[in-house]
């Protein structure tokens, strides 16, 4: 065994148990085995940054790993809200909407809707998806503010209720048809 194995075994004897009691004070049984186990992936992928005594910063890093999935289910749940919203009331209006939305969002640069996409549809914060863009979260946070002012504007400017005119072909002109 090697000596980064050896040195891992030995924190997982050690700790395993009391990390696993802390998380099940915080957030129950159900999900003490999934963060314990996750905690210790991390600890292993970065052996080289736990210290001795090696319990301390274990549950720190359990906490994290709670409060991420606290996040992730918080999103899932915003999602379901959200998809619950939109089978409520009238599907026309809710279509209409949609639509105008889309056609404004198509009407953006695509920079701009690179950077709305990042955070509403693919569920980003602003840092992570400043990463993706290579700016700061800063920048990204300003860059982000425009595009959204830009997509009210662009929204604005589409008319309600607006159906996409359709090819002239498939179009009876009856003045043509009553000479």
């Amino acid at each position: 065994m090697t000596d980064d194995a050896h040195r891992f075994t030995g924190m997982y004897d050690e700790c395993r148990q009391r990390v696993w009691a802390y998380v099940v004070s915080r957030a129950g049984r159900q999900v003490a085995d999934e963060v314990v186990s996750e905690t210790f992936a991390i600890a292993w992928r970065r052996l080289d940054d736990v210290p001795e005594p090696a319990l301390p910063w274990l549950l720190g890093v359990a906490r994290n790993v709670l409060r991420d999935n606290v996040r992730a289910e918080l999103r899932r749940e915003a999602m379901a809200a959200e998809l619950r919203a939109w089978t409520e009331g009238d599907v026309a209006d809710q279509v209409t909407e949609r639509m105008g939305v889309l056609r404004a969002l198509a009407a953006l640069q695509e920079d701009d809707r690179e950077i709305l996409v990042l955070v509403a549809w693919h569920g980003l914060t602003p840092k992570e998806a400043a990463k993706v863009i290579g700016c700061s979260s800063a920048a990204y946070r300003v860059r982000l503010h425009r595009a959204r002012k830009r997509l009210k504007q662009a929204m604005e400017a589409e008319p309600e209720g607006r159906v996409p005119e359709r090819p002239r072909s498939h179009v009876r002109n009856l003045s043509e048809e009553w000479s």
